[in-house]
């Protein structure tokens, strides 16, 4: 009989391999019984979902500098949280990380459940960040599956359906090795291992913790799995923006509307956005417009966009249609989402011309 996986081995090579983050407790010092702070690890999880451990770094620190805890963040104001999430996209996670600490700090006097039934209840909590802070936070056995988990599975069953069709196979996998002593260190093991050797390109199997058990790596197969079902072509929409500065420095923006694309952040006036050509829309403040001989480009997970940027320098008795002027000293570039900096910084870019 074939040797079987082994949640020991990859613990042991955690102890010595774990990947050291703000949020995360050593494993020497989890072993020594400190517990991770739940309103860190629940803030990193969101901040992690469609999104680089790098990318989320500088956030996470300055999130948790601002806010310490829960109940400061479901204090603050929403524009504020808005402006420091800006940049890390999927911006419903921000609108529902405020919903998710009034929850928290109103309901249940601050402190987050610690079983994955009552997590999953609370706003913007779906199964994988659950799971993710029980196990982590509380080290219940809660089974955590997210892509690092699945493409471990994947390989080490030498699974071949495509994903998302496998999901439940893999979970079925991920769950049942795991272990009930020091889930919460196996649940961030897993993941360290799919980031850093069974990664998606050139998996190390050498060094692998289960490379004896791994069945993909037996049939050579390890590579080109997990399968995927082929995603279909993103189309591309079009817009226009107006980016519109008075005479005295400040700058017409509008706050989008709390539903929908980018909802609750800040931006420039402007059309909808929609395959074709970019519709027709009604200049949001009379001005002579210029249009920049460059578009403004983004891809979103489902679309590429493609903006026109029309710039204008209006007086001071000229009253906009559509937005408010912001005060030059307040306006601050970066509490922009991406796409609305990517057409401030042509406008920069064409004044330097």
């Amino acid at each position: 009989m074939r040797e079987q996986p082994k949640a020991a081995d990859l613990l042991e090579w955690y102890d010595h391999n774990a990947r050291k983050m703000p949020w995360r407790i050593s494993p020497a010092d989890r072993k020594a019984g400190v517990m991770p702070d739940p309103y860190r690890i629940w803030l990193s999880e969101i901040m992690l979902q469609q999104t680089t451990v790098a990318a989320v770094k500088d956030y996470f620190l300055r999130f948790t500098k601002r806010w310490p805890t829960v109940q400061d963040l479901a204090a603050a104001k929403d524009a504020d949280v808005m402006g420091e999430w800006a940049g890390l996209g999927y911006y419903a996670r921000a609108r529902n990380l405020l919903k998710c600490a009034r929850v928290v700090s109103i309901d249940l006097g601050g402190v987050f459940p610690d079983q994955y039934d009552a997590l999953i209840k609370l706003p913007g909590i779906g199964p994988y960040t659950a799971g993710a802070v029980s196990a982590i936070a509380y080290d219940r056995a809660s089974t955590v599956v997210d892509g690092n988990v699945e493409r471990v599975m994947a390989r080490l069953y030498d699974v071949h359906t495509p994903l998302p069709a496998s999901k439940p196979e893999l979970t079925d996998y991920a769950a049942a090795l795991t272990p009930q002593q020091r889930p919460g260190d196996y649940a961030q093991a897993v993941m360290d291992l799919g980031a850093t050797i069974c990664s998606p390109k050139n998996p190390a199997c050498g060094i692998c913790p289960w490379r004896a058990p791994c069945k993909s790596r037996r049939a050579g197969t390890a590579a080109e799995l997990p399968k995927k079902t082929p995603k279909k072509p993103k189309p591309t929409r079009f817009g226009t923006v107006y980016l519109a500065r008075r005479v005295d420095g400040a700058i017409l923006l509008e706050r989008r509307p709390d539903k929908g694309l980018l909802g609750g952040m800040l931006g420039w006036p402007g059309s909808d956005w929609q395959e074709g050509e970019a519709p027709d829309h009604a200049q949001p403040i009379r001005a002579e417009w210029k249009t920049l001989n460059t578009e403004a480009r983004h891809t979103f997970t489902h679309f590429h966009l493609r903006l026109i940027v029309k710039t204008a320098l209006v007086p001071m008795d000229r009253a906009p249609k559509q937005g408010e002027f912001m005060p030059q000293a307040e306006f601050k570039p970066s509490e922009l989402p991406t796409v609305m900096r990517k057409a401030f910084d042509l406008t920069l870019a064409n004044t330097d011309n």
